[in-house]
């Protein structure tokens, strides 16, 4: 299975994997199709919209990419090491479709755009080329290839939400799920892609996310996670019942389908969750008491050149406005060792603000300098890489020991935890989460305890990523 390899203090964590069907039966289907998916949350959730897509054209999902018709990579190109994985993947798929020459190969998502003429043409490894807001052409791109054409889609929209589409569950443990609310991104962060492989914000409409939440809990599913490259940005005009429905009063309508279902949202930019989507959060039970509040870089200077549009005051004050609202609130983060020009002053002020915030986990990069953006134009990637390397392996190290910190002030609590599975060690052993989003692994004991059953768990023990319970007598 791909991994990218991130540095992260979550085991539970899926960063990178290939989709097993499940929603559909490939073998009721001419045509069968393999998806892997990299990188973000979004690109998961994308792949869903693409399997619906494909599978109102005959196509089945596979999760074997030896038997598959069409093979898709659905790719990320936030950092160098994710786009030399996703290169080294083709390779391999390119030697398969040697020995099936019917076989097609393409390239979804953020890489689709800037790397389409290495791909199709210099080094020949692809058939396909779909950016973000072209899966509905997938379709027909697939039937150009098939004739021996190298098709391309990888036109950016100013309004494609793929609201009407209903995705397929591909891979679903059945209790958890990731619903879109939104695309783009207008925050333009001088080391980022995204506003140019994803287009500017635009929000899907407000009853169709209602209505997509609704059908996963009358189908089983007992947590959202509402997904945007920024969600505290989402803002829908609601003309028919002359509303403006914000962030805060989309979780609420989420929130209040049923006491039963857990909802998450992710990402919040700092500079933009308000006051009353925090409220909102305390108010309703069941939206998670969990927030993923990247910060980047603890430096107020580096900040300024990151375009981030706040200080390191700034982001410390709002934690202290999260912990004041929310208590007990779990909080995450992203954090980027080596930008342009960081020093080492620079670096104490991101370990600084790192033990400020007391992150649960951390999502942990050495700069990844990437072409096109602000930074790539205007600053020199000056921190030589080994510096990079010893500022991160500090960042983890640090991280490690928060987490560890975090989980033993666990110990001794009760806490209501969702079951999602077996555990990964052992089928004797559930894994759940808590509204933290802590996993909490404790034996099963015989019970009539099934997935998507909420129940009160003592914790005993823990490591750095795992909390260790008994079930509640």
């Amino acid at each position: 299975m791909p991994d990218l390899s991130l540095n992260k203090t979550h085991d539970e964590s899926r960063q990178g994997e290939a989709f097993a069907p499940s929603a559909t039966d490939s073998s009721n289907h001419r045509r069968r199709f393999y998806i892997e998916s990299y990188g973000c949350q979004m690109n998961f959730s994308d792949s869903e919209i693409v399997a619906s897509i494909l599978n109102k054209e005959g196509f089945g999902a596979t999760g074997n990419y030896e038997e598959a018709d069409l093979v898709l990579l659905n790719t990320c190109s936030i950092r160098e090491k994710a786009e030399q994985t996703i290169r080294k993947r083709l390779t391999e798929f390119k030697k398969i479709k040697e020995k099936k020459p019917g076989m097609l190969v393409g390239v979804l998502g953020c890489m689709a755009e800037r790397l389409k003429s290495k791909f199709l043409e210099e080094e020949q490894l692809v058939d396909i080329v779909v950016g973000p807001d072209a899966y509905r052409s997938l379709p027909a791109l697939v039937e150009e290839a098939g004739t021996g054409q190298k098709a391309v889609n990888v036109l950016l929209s100013r309004d494609e939400t793929y609201a009407d589409i209903s995705p397929i569950r591909l891979d679903s443990n059945g209790v958890t799920a990731f619903v879109s609310i939104m695309r783009g991104c207008n925050n333009m962060c001088s080391f980022c892609v995204v506003p140019f492989t994803r287009g500017r914000e635009r929000s899907r409409d407000a009853s169709s996310i209602v209505k997509e939440c609704y059908e996963l809990f009358n189908n089983g599913f007992r947590e959202v996670t509402l997904l945007g490259q920024n969600v505290d940005s989402y803002y829908f005009i609601d003309e028919a019942n002359d509303d403006i429905v914000t962030f805060a009063k989309l979780l609420e309508r989420v929130a209040l389908i049923s006491p039963l279902l857990r909802v998450r949202f992710s990402t919040s930019h700092p500079k933009d969750i308000t006051d009353e989507v925090l409220h909102t959060m305390a108010k309703h039970e069941n939206i998670c008491r969990y927030i993923h509040l990247p910060v980047q870089s603890g430096s107020t200077r580096i900040l300024q050149l990151m375009n981030r549009t706040y200080t390191r005051e700034w982001y410390k004050a709002k934690v202290d406005r999260i912990r004041e609202i929310i208590p007990g609130c779990g909080i995450s983060s992203d954090v980027i060792a080596g930008f342009c020009t960081e020093t080492e002053d620079d670096h104490r002020d991101t370990l600084n603000i790192m033990q400020y915030s007391r992150y649960d986990m951390s999502y942990m990069f050495v700069y990844s300098e990437r072409p096109g953006t602000l930074a790539q134009r205007r600053y020199i990637d000056d921190v030589p890489a080994e510096t990079k390397k010893s500022r991160l392996t500090e960042i983890v190290k640090l991280q490690n020991r928060l987490s560890l910190e975090s989980n033993r002030t666990d110990v001794g609590k009760i806490f209501k935890v969702l079951i999602e599975g077996d555990s990964k060690r052992s089928s004797q052993d559930w894994m759940g989460r808590t509204s933290q989003n802590k996993v909490v692994v404790f034996p099963k004991k015989n019970l009539n305890h099934k997935k998507g059953d909420y129940v009160m768990v003592e914790v005993n023990d823990c490591t750095q990523a795992t909390s260790l319970g008994e079930l509640e007598e």
